[in-house]
């Protein structure tokens, strides 16, 4: 099995280059031709992962910083947590590696954990505010 990283970095350079990234991978490449996962779908599948002290999901929190697809149904992921010091940071990034693998049409994930720019509350989603009492 090849390398996920090194593979995402055939289409994205520089990702995941640092050696103190933490990482979540799973999955593996799709079959040559095979349908990969629509955005919607990702999204669905990053709405299923929850941050254990807030009850909202990653996704409506704003912690997805970016997520781009790549080949054979590859997805890589830049995320981040509400603070530094969360108790799962190390764990995150490997429980929404595992949450996006599940999902039809999705081959190998990367999921790195970032801290620039810090998360704010302004990137909660409308829901997310609503379900925290902010608006």
């Amino acid at each position: 099995m090849t390398d996920p990283v090194k593979t995402l970095r055939d289409f994205m350079p520089g990702f995941g280059s640092g050696s103190e990234d933490i990482v979540g991978r799973a999955g593996a490449p799709l079959e040559e031709g095979a349908a990969v996962a629509s955005e919607s779908a990702l999204i669905e599948a990053l709405q299923t992962v929850y941050d254990p002290e807030i009850p909202v999901n990653i996704y409506d929190l704003g912690l997805i910083y970016s997520m781009e697809p790549g080949p054979r149904g590859s997805v890589s992921v830049e995320m981040t947590l509400t603070a530094p010091g969360c108790p799962v940071a190390g764990e995150m990034p490997q429980m929404v590696a595992d949450a996006l693998a599940a999902a039809e049409g999705v081959g190998e994930v990367v999921v790195r954990l970032v801290w620039d720019p810090p998360w704010t509350q302004d990137r909660l989603t409308d829901a997310a505010k609503l379900e925290l009492g902010l608006v």
